[in-house]
């Protein structure tokens, strides 16, 4: 054991003792009330590492400062951003004085050595192949831990078994087979390498979950069912290398009500983080802040004249006034006015329009709504735009109204087809890319020569879809007092990464909100704004634009589906069957993506599966990344891969490699359908996803069919329940106690 275990484990003694007696250890069981105790002196224990001689203060700041590999991406950078910007990033623990015992931060696992050339890594991938043999571990997990460890891949495993765990598909008992298999009797359950592995790997399966931040007392709770002797070392070693970081909040409203405790005395909980996560909302709330508190609104002439600063009509008559001046001075020197816009370093950015001009594109605007948001923009930095489907057009009025008054205005949204249609919504040509592209610079404004976008107005559609590492990359582009709209339907499904950005920025009301009046129109709008507020009642639907079928198990209910995507809805409704998509809430089960594929294909295009299982003509879903889903068909295949044309009519070689990321796309789950909507939908609701099921699913998954939707529900009472008592399932963030915290100065 290392210098600093054994530090961090007499660190622990006394919370570990606690912990023990909770269940960690072989101390006897306790009451609920006493294991909260035991919970609350770990925490309190946590809290004051590195607090020193001198009341130094503990490693948990408030704000932690982001070096300078974690500010602001670069123009090279900015596409991988999101990728490992913030692996840089944080505070040092404190040094204290000289003669106090506090323990060093160990130290950190070294950045992987890549393989220089290809006979290096062919040697690096047989020798990992035969450590992960000789502990029993798949052969697959090869290029993994290659990429993950680089070319000393084999020794680090070699060294530190449980290393294995953050490796892709890896779990806690997979990793102690594999650490027995290299070990033998050495590998116990109270390895110190192992309760170094476990907790970040917790905290990753929490960030899976969608959760940024987790409370201790679950932590606790994890490495006690993973058996972990002392989980409270366990956490105190992992708050001082800095593999988690903790912060404690106070809590408010319902949170602080059902901590219960004394009423005269702050709700305060502890919370640990991935370093990553927690500089990616410390970022992202600095970023907002930082674009509010560098807006300066446009001021009409007369305005700017008598100010004497601030809006366009002052820049404009500074810019008269030295006019006289320069042109002598240019021709003096021989320097045409050309010249001078050639040699410019930078563009110079539009003047922004005063009050008179945006209030005339307000009053232009084509509804009351997008007139509400026109007006917003004109004096704030920073608004949130929510509606459903039909309220879309009015950031797309904004947009228009924007660039009409000479700014870089530009949408953004998060899939191709999102794209595509908003471009329809606008009367006239509108600048609208997808997320992705404007971070990775394949289209939109381009960049400035600082590294920011080179725009003055953004509107990100989709914002509720944005976890906040990708959140912070976009913000971090953005140049100081850009305006940012972020629009999107509070009722959807979150991010498909950690985090709940666009809802916990609503929650803080830390920036004017505009709420839709534009309702979704027609039988499916009723019946999913009915939804939205906990209703599930039948709609009038004259013209079969909703169908609810009722179905005994998953056996029927994918017989039910299959019918409806091949023969009803072509038949009755001319919706052909490609324009049709199955949904459902996983890929397992008896009526999951899996069943519902088999059958859709052996009706559909049926045949052998010659090219890695899938055929010319099958449908099929790419995942190129969490969150991300593009619908293709296989047009061939050969050596070198599927061929794929997109539903954007793009095409793209899949190499065998990345083969393993396609699934069969006649059938999706809902989580993979967000940002797109087709002609007809089916929804099957299984009876195995009852516990699963909450409004903002099923809100989601009755939206995605924009002229017919077919409900196949084999939930029974599960649906109702869920609609009406289970909006969403909980994520822990940090992010909206942060803007609380600067809601007053910032807004």
């Amino acid at each position: 054991m290392s210098a600093t275990e054994n530090s961090a484990s007499e660190e622990a003694s006394t919370a570990s003792e606690a912990t023990e007696a909770a269940g960690g250890g072989s101390g006897g069981a306790l009451s609920g009330a006493e294991k909260a105790a035991a919970v609350a002196a770990l925490a309190e224990r946590i809290r004051t590492i590195g607090q020193q001689d001198g009341g130094q203060a503990p490693r948990t700041p408030r704000n932690p400062q982001p070096s300078a590999e974690g500010g602001r991406p670069s123009e090279a950078e900015a596409p991988d951003a999101q990728a490992g910007r913030r692996a840089q990033g944080g505070q040092e623990a404190p040094a204290g004085d000289a003669g106090a015992s506090a323990p060093a931060p160990a130290a950190r696992r070294p950045a992987p050595v890549r393989a220089e050339t290809d006979e290096q890594r062919a040697l690096a991938l047989k020798d990992t192949a035969e450590v992960l043999a000789a502990g029993g571990a798949p052969a697959d997990l090869t290029p993994a831990a290659v990429a993950a460890f680089g070319d000393g891949a084999a020794e680090q495993l070699r060294a530190d078994p449980w290393a294995v765990l953050v490796l892709p598909g890896v779990r806690p008992e997979h990793a102690d087979g594999f650490a027995r298999g290299l070990l033998g009797p050495a590998a116990g359950p109270g390895d110190q390498r192992r309760a170094r592995a476990l907790v970040p790997w917790l905290l990753e399966q929490s960030a899976l979950r969608g959760h940024s931040a987790v409370e201790i007392g679950e932590v606790t709770a994890g490495l006690d069912r993973l058996g972990l002797p002392d989980a409270g070392a366990a956490l105190q070693a992992a708050v001082l290398d800095g593999r988690a970081m903790p912060f404690q909040e106070e809590l408010t409203g319902p949170e602080a009500h059902a901590a219960g405790g004394d009423k005269d005395e702050p709700q305060t909980r502890t919370v640990l983080a991935l370093e990553r996560l927690a500089l990616a909302e410390e970022s992202l709330a600095d970023g907002l802040v930082r674009l509010m508190s560098t807006f300066v609104p446009g001021a009409d002439p007369d305005e700017g004249e008598d100010a004497g600063e601030g809006g366009g009509g002052g820049e404009d008559a500074s810019e008269d006034a030295g006019e006289s001046e320069t042109t002598e001075a240019d021709a003096d020197t021989g320097t045409t006015e050309a010249d001078a816009t050639t040699d410019s370093a930078e563009p110079t950015a539009p003047t922004d329009p005063g009050p008179t001009a945006w209030e005339a594109a307000a009053t232009a605007a084509p509804s009351t709504s997008a007139t509400a948001l026109i007006r917003a923009a004109a004096e704030h930095a920073l608004i949130t735009h929510t509606g459903g489907e039909a309220a879309r057009a009015e950031p797309a009025a904004l947009v228009r109204a924007a660039a009409g008054l000479g700014l870089r205005a530009w949408a953004a949204t998060w899939t191709d087809q999102g794209r595509d249609s908003l471009a329809t919504l606008a009367d006239g040509p509108l600048q609208v890319v997808t997320i992705a592209e404007l971070l990775a610079g394949t289209a939109g404004p381009g960049r400035s020569p600082d590294g920011t976008l080179a725009l003055d107005l953004l509107v990100v559609l989709d914002a509720p879809l944005l976890d906040v590492e990708l959140a912070a990359t976009l913000l971090e582009s953005l140049a100081d007092g850009t305006r940012l709209v972020l629009s999107g339907d509070p009722g959807q499904l979150w991010s498909a990464g950690p985090g709940r950005f666009f809802a916990d920025l609503l929650t803080a009301k830390a920036c004017p909100a505009v709420a839709s009046r534009t309702p979704d129109f027609g039988p499916i709008g009723e019946l999913v704004s009915g939804v939205g507020i906990g209703e599930l009642q039948p709609v009038e639907a004259p013209d079969k634009e909703v169908v609810i079928l009722t179905a005994r198990d998953g056996a029927e209910a994918v017989h039910r589906a299959i019918q409806l995507l091949t023969d009803s809805i072509p038949r009755a409704l001319g919706i052909p069957a490609e324009q049709v998509v199955l949904l459902t809430a996983g890929h397992g089960g008896a009526a999951g993506t899996r069943a519902l594929n088999a059958a859709a294909k052996a009706r559909l295009n049926p045949g052998p599966g010659r090219f890695g299982g899938f055929d010319p003509g099958d449908r099929v879903v790419d995942s190129p990344a969490p969150g991300t889903a593009r619908p293709a068909r296989v047009l061939d295949g050969d050596a070198d891969g599927l061929h794929l044309e997109y539903a954007d009519g793009t095409r793209r070689t899949v190499p065998p490699a990345e083969a393993a990321r396609l699934r069969h796309g006649w059938a999706l789950t809902v989580h993979q359908a967000v940002g797109r909507r087709w002609p007809g939908a089916v929804v099957v609701v299984p009876g195995d996803a009852g516990a699963a099921l909450t409004r903002q699913w099923v809100y989601t998954a009755f939206g995605r069919g924009e002229r017919h939707l077919s409900v196949v529900h084999a939930a029974g009472p599960a649906l109702l329940q869920a609609v009406a008592e289970r909006p969403a399932r909980p994520r822990t963030t940090r992010l909206r106690a942060i803007l609380a915290e600067n809601a007053a100065q910032a807004y």
